[in-house]
């Protein structure tokens, strides 16, 4: 991204507008992730899911070093989500060592579904209020907020939890990024 896309029109008014609709995110979040469970996980707790839901085990140095926390913090989030039978922990296939591969279980598989699907249907339920042209307009912009964030330097931390995701998903994106929608959901019109 070069100096040209730095200035312009709307430039300073985009980062507090996006702020705003962030934070407005987090309280639909939120009220889907409480409806989800009786037992709804912490924030953390939730990104150690999604970085599960890659389809690839990781052991729990590795999953440390994603979330940037010590591994006794790791541990102890793991073992919460294990006693809810959201993950599943198996020996490594390294033979001698005490090494451990955590995947998401079934349970936790279907736990992020219905999360998703209960704030995708948050979401729809205020962009079906809006008219025609600004669903346009949205979906436009998410995609170019999207694309920015891609190609930042930034986004490293984000692109890495996403992982594969993408491929398996949808070929129009990730959870918690513009363009991605749970089989079966409606596209904005």
């Amino acid at each position: 991204m070069g100096d040209e896309t730095c200035a312009g029109p709307g430039r300073d008014a985009a980062a507090p507008a996006a702020r705003e609709v962030i934070e407005l995110l987090e309280v639909l979040w939120n009220t889907g992730r409480e409806l989800t469970s009786p037992a709804p996980v912490s924030s953390s707790q939730l990104r150690v899911l999604y970085i599960l839901d890659r389809d690839r085990p990781v052991n729990l140095r590795a999953l440390g070093e994603e979330l940037g926390s010590a591994p006794s913090s790791a541990s102890r989030m793991c073992d919460r989500l294990d006693a809810l039978g959201y993950i599943d922990e198996r020996p490594a296939g390294t033979a001698g060592r005490r090494e451990r591969e955590l995947r998401l279980s079934a349970r936790g598989r279907e736990h992020l579904e219905d999360l998703r699907a209960r704030r995708e249907a948050a979401l729809l339920d205020v962009i079906d209020a809006m008219p025609p042209a600004q669903r346009a307009a949205l979906a436009a912009g998410l995609g170019g907020f999207r694309r920015a964030v891609e190609a930042s330097a930034a986004a490293e931390e984000c692109l890495r939890w996403r992982g594969r995701r993408s491929s398996h998903r949808s070929a129009g994106g990730s959870p918690g990024l513009p363009g991605a929608r749970p089989a079966g959901t409606r596209e904005l019109s």
